[in-house]
This record gives structure tokens, C-alpha cells and sequence, in this order.
């Protein structure tokens, strides 16, 4: 029993590990954003549709529940096309420490959408990564452009965890990701075609090297994670999942320091800035958990 306790929590890592490296593959591969978030999209919506039908699961829901997927999987979407844009104009470290800030708009969000009232703590903390993202922008000024699409791709993230936090009451992990993603690959396929030059031979002249990073994103970092990550809710508390999730920055960071070491060369304020950040949202997670017993033991 401890050996296979240790297992899922060695798995769970694992996940966390693989989320961090989705911001190296950000930085590998050579596309611009939007392309790359639609390359992931459908591959990652082909390879779920195998496994759907692999496991025979059910497909049928109720069109009202379409809809509300379709509109989770544009902010999935949004959430991905800015993460990947905030590298472009930045780095991983800057994308990075930025997504960090979305506990911070899920104590906002998360009242709104299940009408329950805010946490005292969860201001306080709000106002402390301020103070964290102030100090990284006063340091990084030149990467302002990437700051804002960091921090909005971490709004985006926290609305969309929010919302699919609704959807798992109703519909399986899976039925919900293959929806989103057929509905993101519509929402961005229409935006290509009016907005850019459309799916001319050029869209899809990659390198091989590209192609091969972006099956490791839609696959493992994509497909294999949002399936997973299910699996292991039910063997670990979710809790421990969310906070083990947090550490996803620091994996990140270390890894692109190791791999980037001239690109993700940041000032000292920037550190201070991200510590003060991910240590944040590590104490918010803890304190939401003695929360959480203490009304469970009540």
C-alpha cells in the first residue's frame, strides 16, 4: 500500500514536471502562437477522439452543455495563445511567473461563479502578489508586452479551472476536453481565415523538428496529462494536486535556466518578485486545506 501511495504521488510530480515543460516547448518550436495553439488543439483532439473511442465512452450530450464547453474551450483557447505569445515577447521565466498569478483571480472568480463569500486571506494575498508582479514589471520593464499576456493567460487559466470545476459535476474529464478542443481548432480556424492569410501550403510547411515538438505537446503534454491529472484526483486528495500543481513555475524556470541559460538570464528583483509570487500561492493553498479539515471535523 505505501509503495503505491508513492507511486501516484511520484506520477503526480510527474504531471507537474510535464506542465513546466510545456513552456520549453513554447520556446523550441519555431511557429508563432496562434498556429501552435491550433496544431495543438487538433492534434490533441484527434489523439482524445482514439482514446474515446478506444474506451467506448459516450459522446451524446445535451446541446445547452455543448454550448457551455464550446465557450470553456475559446477561454482554453485564449489562455494557451497567450501563454505561448507571452514567451514570444518575453521568456519562460516572465510566462511563467505570471501564470503564478492565477490563484490570485481564482479567489476573485471562484466566489462569483459558486456565490460563496471571499476569504479574508484571499485579499491580503492578492494585494501581496501585486506587490510581486510590481516588483518583476519595475526590474523587467522591457518585457512589459510579455508581463500582460502572462497575466492574462493566468486569468484565462483560472476562469477556464473555475468553470471545468462545474462541468466535472456533470460530464467526465474526457467528454470535456474533446469538446473544448474541437471547439477552440472552430474558434481559432475561423479567426485564421479572416484575420490571417487562411490555410495556404505555407500554414502547414514545418519543420520535422516542429512537427515532432508539437505531437509531444498535444500528446504528453496535452492528451496523456488532462487524462491523467483525473485519474490521479481520485487516488490523491485534490488538494494535494492543486498545490503540487504550483510548483509548476518553479519546475519551469529551473528547467529553461538549465536549457536557456543566456535567454532566461533574469535580474535578482525578478526572483525576489517570483518568490514572493509562488510563495504566495503556496501559503494560500495550505491554509485553504486547514480550512477545509477544520470543516470537514466540524
Amino acid at each position: 500500500m505505501p509503495n503505491a501511495k508513492l507511486k501516484n504521488y511520484l506520477h503526480l510530480h510527474f504531471l507537474v514536471f510535464i506542465a513546466g515543460f510545456t513552456a520549453i516547448l513554447g520556446e523550441l518550436i519555431t511557429i508563432k502562437a496562434i498556429p501552435l495553439v491550433w496544431f495543438r488543439m487538433v492534434m490533441a483532439a484527434i489523439l482524445m477522439f482514439v482514446y474515446i473511442k478506444i474506451a467506448k465512452v459516450k459522446l451524446r450530450i445535451k446541446p445547452k452543455s455543448v454550448l457551455r464547453l464550446s465557450i470553456a474551450g475559446i477561454i482554453i483557447a485564449l489562455h494557451w495563445i497567450t501563454f505561448f505569445a507571452a514567451i514570444d515577447e518575453a521568456n519562460i521565466s516572465i510566462a511563467l511567473a505570471m501564470f503564478s498569478t492565477g490563484a490570485f483571480f481564482a479567489s476573485f472568480i471562484e466566489p462569483i461563479i459558486y456565490k460563496r463569500t471571499i476569504i479574508w486571506y484571499e485579499i491580503l494575498f492578492g494585494v501581496i502578489v501585486i506587490i510581486g508582479v510590481f516588483i518583476i514589471t519595475q526590474s523587467e520593464i522591457k518585457y512589459i508586452t510579455g508581463i500582460i499576456l502572462g497575466i492574462s493567460s493566468a486569468f484565462l487559466s483560472s476562469l477556464f479551472a473555475v468553470l471545468n470545476g462545474k462541468f466535472l459535476k456533470h460530464h467526465t474529464a474526457t467528454v470535456i476536453s474533446f469538446y473544448e478542443f474541437l471547439s477552440g481548432v472552430l474558434f481559432i480556424s475561423i479567426y485564421i481565415l479572416i484575420f490571417e492569410n487562411g490555410f495556404s501550403a505555407e500554414f502547414f510547411n514545418l519543420s520535422s523538428l516542429d512537427y515532432g515538438y508539437l505531437f509531444i505537446l498535444a500528446s504528453i503534454c496535452t492528451a496523456y496529462a488532462f487524462i491523467a491529472a483525473v485519474y490521479v484526483m481520485k487516488l490523491i486528495s485534490p488538494y494535494t494536486v492543486v498545490l503540487t500543481y504550483n510548483l509548476e513555475p518553479i519546475y519551469g524556470i529551473v528547467m529553461a535556466i538549465i536549457l536557456f541559460p543566456e535567454k532566461e538570464k533574469m535580474s535578482a528583483s525578478f526572483y525576489y518578485g517570483a518568490v514572493i509570487i509562488i510563495s504566495t500561492v503556496l501559503l494560500n493553498g495550505i491554509l485553504k486545506n486547514i480550512r477545509f479539515l477544520k470543516r470537514k471535523g466540524s
